[in-house]
């Protein structure tokens, strides 16, 4: 089932990104309970190496469900470039294969993810108050959540180093089924 180029998508195409919004909601879902301790980042990553491009109607689609489901408030804002630079990095960094290198790279995204949030208050502050109040609003807010931002990125990291492999040889058995 291998796509020519230029051809529209498949619907073994539509089924996976459909399959894969599911399955990002569904363990959100399920973690939500656990503080800043969640499944998006790996599961992004993961969709990134091995379905490549569909990663580009998934993210949307799970920014839309979640603005629809919780709001569009300021916190929905930084997740139209904070998960579309998650796939940007993997996809970029793509050959790598050593569980250690996404399980760093999971983790430090997950050290950062505070201060991309911090940017639409910087922003809002900056509307309200000029540069320097922006600026304070941003920073205060990032730094009132950096323990959050520390449990995060231990998060992402143990979750990447315990379901790389499983998750890579699923899915890799997957692909040698379908195509």
């Amino acid at each position: 089932m291998k796509r020519e180029k230029g051809r529209k998508n498949t619907a073994y195409d539509i089924a996976v990104i459909g399959m894969a919004i599911a399955l990002i909601e569904v363990c959100k879902a399920a973690m939500m309970g656990l503080p800043n301790i969640e499944l998006t980042s790996f599961w992004i990553i993961m969709f990134t190496l091995f379905f490549g491009r569909k990663i580009l109607f998934v993210i949307p689609a799970f920014i839309l469900i979640e603005g629809c489901m919780f709001g569009f408030g300021i916190w929905w804002v930084m997740y139209l470039y904070a998960w579309p630079l998650l796939a940007l990095f993997t996809w970029i960094l793509r050959k790598q294969e050593h569980v250690l290198f996404w399980a760093v790279l999971s983790g430090f995204y997950g050290l950062l993810f505070g201060a991309l949030c911090s940017i639409p208050y910087v922003v809002n502050g900056s509307f309200n108050g000029g540069i320097k109040s922006g600026l304070y609003a941003g920073f205060t807010w990032w730094v009132a959540g950096i323990p959050y931002d520390l449990l995060h990125c231990a998060g992402n990291f143990l979750l990447m180093m315990v379901l790389y492999y499983p998750v890579k040889t699923m899915f890799t058995n997957i692909k040698k089924l379908i195509i």
